[in-house]
């Protein structure tokens, strides 16, 4: 008897029955999005490597453990992506959308990371994305805390709690106050003695950002 054929570990269909609350998700989105001004792009699945280990950097879990990246036929290193934001500036550069030109794009798909499967985490996922390029200032910022708060009430989320935290404070900007934190953080590394495997020593090397999360 023939076996039967299953999903991918980590990958799962959408049957019918469950494919209009992806409509209903999709379309509150397209929607909100219209109304602030956020234009849709549609991207690739599939990314040369490079740009993910520069996007998201080449010593974090995601890139040196979860990516899925393989070389093509012609030898070149791609990578299914593992989030949006690279391939929405990597697109927006490429095609010259950022010359002397703000953008408010958003856009919605599968992103693959190989983790452990487990209840509400996958290893396809989706995501549906918006970014503002080119806008200084915090100002954007809020606006778009306030669209997705505006998404989730439209979509009937309720006993949510949204928590913000910045590195900028009143007294320093948010550059002073990341070159203070790195200050901070490498003279209290120096300090003190902290036990770390080999592997998460080499990512407190790389980034002194990462220090609190490599010393758990």
């Amino acid at each position: 008897m023939t076996e039967t054929l299953q999903p991918v570990r980590g990958m799962n269909d959408v049957l019918p029955d469950d494919s209009a609350a992806w409509q209903l998700l999709e379309r509150v989105a397209r929607e909100t999005f219209a109304e602030y001004g956020y234009r849709e792009i549609r991207l690739p699945l599939l990314e040369r490597t490079e740009l993910f280990k520069r996007s998201i950097g080449e010593m974090t879990d995601i890139v040196e453990k979860e990516m899925y990246t393989f070389d093509d036929r012609g030898g070149e290193s791609v990578t299914l992506r593992p989030e949006a934001t690279a391939g929405v500036v990597r697109a927006a550069i490429s095609n010259g959308l950022l010359h002397n030109q703000r953008q408010k794009i958003w856009c919605a798909g599968p992103m693959f990371r190989y983790e452990r499967p487990q209840k509400g985490r996958y290893r396809q996922f989706h995501q549906i994305d918006a970014e503002a390029l080119g806008f200084p200032g915090p100002d954007v910022d809020a606006e778009l805390v306030m669209m997705s708060a505006r998404i989730w009430r439209r979509l009937g989320l309720t006993g949510l709690r949204l928590n913000l935290n910045s590195l900028g404070t009143p007294n320093r900007g948010r550059d002073t106050a990341k070159s203070w934190w790195r200050t901070s953080a490498a003279t209290n590394r120096r300090s003190t003695t902290t036990v770390v495997a080999g592997s998460a020593e080499t990512r407190c090397g790389y980034s002194t950002a990462r220090i609190p999360r490599c010393a758990n």
